[in-house]
């Protein structure tokens, strides 16, 4: 299997942007609380939520399309390749996700998105952020325009998890690496 350096270094030849790291980060985090809540392998989960937009800043009119490509220079498995595909199912490519995994990436990578924007217009950041502030900005369509509420509510069925228990996660996960992320 790869491990995370090679994949953080790959991702860091594609992606110079600060922000697109720190969401990266982000998505490895969840995959990574997820995969222990699941009892699944934690760094093969994490690499794929790390990996999982390897060509969106360079070629964003190929995202999802570029990226087995762009994996393959790792020998990225196949099952990991598709996951990385699927989470931009319907959005940017017709891979749909098949596995708890791919569900789970599918759902969380927007979520992610909506829990650090609530975060960052936060005083405490990160800290004692509760599932309640962030559905109150979830009903807020202004509020993190960007992101597609429509997958994570999607993603959520797919993969049988309630949407609660999916921010409660997310925010444990991004509140443990809040300092890498600039939270």
């Amino acid at each position: 299997m790869i491990t995370r350096d090679e994949a953080l270094e790959l991702f860091r030849k594609y992606n110079k942007s600060e922000s697109l790291y720190h969401h990266a980060l982000c998505v490895e985090a969840v995959m990574r609380a997820f995969a222990r809540e699941k009892g699944e392998d934690e760094d093969y989960w994490g690499i794929t939520g790390l990996l999982h937009d390897i060509d969106w800043e360079m070629f964003p009119e190929e995202h999802c399309r570029k990226a087995p490509e762009l994996l393959k220079e790792i020998n990225t498995p196949d099952d990991m390749i598709h996951a990385v595909c699927s989470h931009g199912w319907g959005l940017a490519c017709d891979v749909e996700p098949e596995r708890d995994m791919e569900k789970i990436l599918y759902a969380v990578d927007e979520l992610t998105g909506l829990v650090y924007a609530t975060a960052l217009m936060r005083p405490e950041k990160m800290n004692g952020m509760s599932v309640k502030s962030v559905k109150k900005k979830w009903s807020s369509k202004s509020f993190a325009a960007g992101v597609n509420r429509d997958v994570i509510e999607k993603g959520s069925e797919m993969c049988g998890i309630p949407k609660e228990h999916l921010i409660e996660v997310t925010i444990g996960a991004l509140a443990s690496i809040a300092p890498e992320i600039g939270l």
